[in-house]
């Protein structure tokens, strides 16, 4: 019996390594994807900075709608960037909670195991004193009898 719970508690140990493991991809995934939306935004206020100082200098019509064109595209970028948050964040929140799931898992298996020694120590202890009392009864009958 008891090796059945050693083997579900290492099982639920694996599984539980493994959801931290990917815990903490997800999480990095996540931190990832901001980092990329702050370099995208950062890139966009820089060109709009850049295309502010040559305005200032002089554009031709077509210059400046090349310009345009392309703050448009990195502006839909951003937009796409964004729309994509939720499937990180999801992703974190569906890890953190299988992670907490197995963690319950693998923490009723330390239970149930230290129960089952806990049940088994008293067993041995009232068996140690069972077999006290009957040595001390014997004892006690040879010595009434001498």
């Amino acid at each position: 019996m008891s090796s059945t719970f050693d083997f579900l508690l290492e099982q639920s140990q694996e599984r539980e390594n493994q959801a931290v493991m990917a815990l903490n991809t997800a999480k990095a995934e996540l931190e990832n994807f901001y980092e990329q939306v702050k370099q995208i935004e950062k890139y966009r206020l820089d060109y709009c900075n850049q295309l502010l100082q040559r305005g200032q200098q002089g554009l031709t019509a077509s210059q400046y709608s090349h310009l345009n064109k392309f703050l448009v595209q990195l502006d839909e970028t951003l937009t796409k960037q964004k729309s994509a948050e939720s499937h990180f964040t999801s992703q974190v929140d569906n890890c953190q909670t299988y992670w907490q799931e197995t963690r319950k898992q693998r923490r009723s298996y330390e239970w149930m195991i230290d129960k089952k020694k806990t049940e088994r120590q008293k067993m041995l202890d009232k068996q140690e004193q069972n077999m006290m009392d009957e040595f001390s009864t014997l004892q006690f009958s040879r010595r009434s009898q001498s």
